[in-house]
């Protein structure tokens, strides 16, 4: 239960803002290393890539607790609005599944990939820590849809 206060508090959304920080700071040493002292930070630009990775996956979990991933509304538009609210519970389920899926063939790849001991050209680490953002990432967005879901149940109840 602490686990999913902090989640819900701001968990991701430091997560992503720190990682942003970093992102940055890594791509701008880069730039002053090449252009100015003229080296190169030979391992800043994978890191840069792989925290890159695990923001697009945290990300998306992100966006579904505030409803903002792009959709599509037109058919939604025409409809009333229960029928609106009935309309993205559907969607949200369908959503669900694929998300379930993904974290399972996910967890698959990352845990074949753990098994073969592959590591990184520049920082020589395992390159199942990169893949390990999507199950982590779908699970978080699991997490999100089902609260999402909930949500919307409540609100079908209470406009019947």
């Amino acid at each position: 239960m602490k686990f999913l206060r902090l989640l819900d508090d701001k968990l991701e959304e430091v997560f992503l803002v720190a990682s942003l920080v970093v992102t940055v700071t890594l791509v701008f040493a880069q730039i002053i290393m090449r252009y100015v002292v003229g080296q190169s930070l030979y391992w800043s630009e994978e890191l840069a890539r792989y925290i890159f990775l695990w923001q697009i996956w945290v990300g998306t979990s992100f966006a579904v607790k505030y409803s903002s991933h792009i959709r599509v509304e037109f058919l939604r538009n025409l409809l009333s609005e229960k029928k609106q609210l009935i309309l993205d519970f559907v969607v949200q389920v369908i959503w669900l599944a694929f998300v379930v899926f993904l974290t399972y063939k996910s967890g698959i790849l990352v845990r074949m990939l753990f098994g073969r001991g592959q590591l990184t050209p520049a920082l020589r680490i395992p390159v199942a820590y990169a893949y390990l953002s999507v199950p982590v990432g779908c699970a978080l967005m699991t997490f999100r849809l089902l609260q999402a879901m909930a949500a919307k149940l409540r609100a079908i109840r209470g406009s019947a």
